[in-house]
């Protein structure tokens, strides 16, 4: 009686076939990771929040998509958008928390509302972003690892689609996002208040 050699082994070339590539994945983001590539420079929290803004104004403009990190290692999918030099008009942060017994709270920042909001090498790891927008010289399917139209360290990894322009202007920003970091972020008019239920800038 023949016997099937298969019968309770691991087929070696199917399993290899199938994890070769995860195994890449994982290796590129590790890389990445050494090398900066990700996204934020710190673990992301376990909550987005909203920003809206009248308007955005910007020179240096870079765009690619990217992966945060948050404290328990998770990846993160996000689009980053970051500018050399940014104002921002009337401009609004919230994030709402749920806690026990007490319900949802709201922390609400606003500033620029008389004095615009200005920001150097501001960078945005968003999943939404919505408005009406103009931009001067863009260029569209860019190699994200070629760019060189933002902040010095705006850049993805090789191979990913990016975009980039020498000016944005956008009006009735709104995004929601899981980190935002900045050279400098100089807030006029800065007002922050924590409100009981929710309160979201919109």
């Amino acid at each position: 009686m023949e016997h099937d050699l298969d019968e309770g082994r691991v087929r070696w070339r199917r399993f290899a076939v199938l994890t070769v590539p995860a195994v890449a994945v994982t290796a590129g983001l590790g890389i990445a990771l050494a090398q900066g590539a990700l996204a934020a420079s710190f673990a992301v929290s376990g909550q987005q929040f909203k920003v809206s803004a009248k308007s955005l104004t910007g020179e240096g403009f870079a765009q690619y998509g990217s992966v945060d990190v948050n404290a328990r290692e998770e990846l993160i999918p996000v689009a980053v958008t970051a500018i050399k030099e940014a104002e921002l008009n009337s401009l609004c942060q919230s994030v709402v928390t749920s806690l026990p017994v007490i319900g949802d709270i709201s922390l609400n920042l606003t500033a620029g509302k008389k004095t615009p909001v200005k920001a150097t090498d501001l960078f945005v790891d968003a999943t939404q972003l919505s408005g009406n927008a103009t931009f001067t010289n863009i260029e569209i399917g860019r190699d994200a690892s070629t760019l060189d139209k933002g902040p010095a360290d705006a850049q993805g990894m090789q191979d990913m689609f990016a975009q980039q322009a020498d000016t944005v202007s956008i009006t009735d920003l709104r995004q929601t996002a899981w980190a935002t970091n900045a050279g400098t972020f100089k807030l006029s008019g800065l007002s922050m208040k924590i409100n009981k239920g929710k309160k979201e800038c919109f």
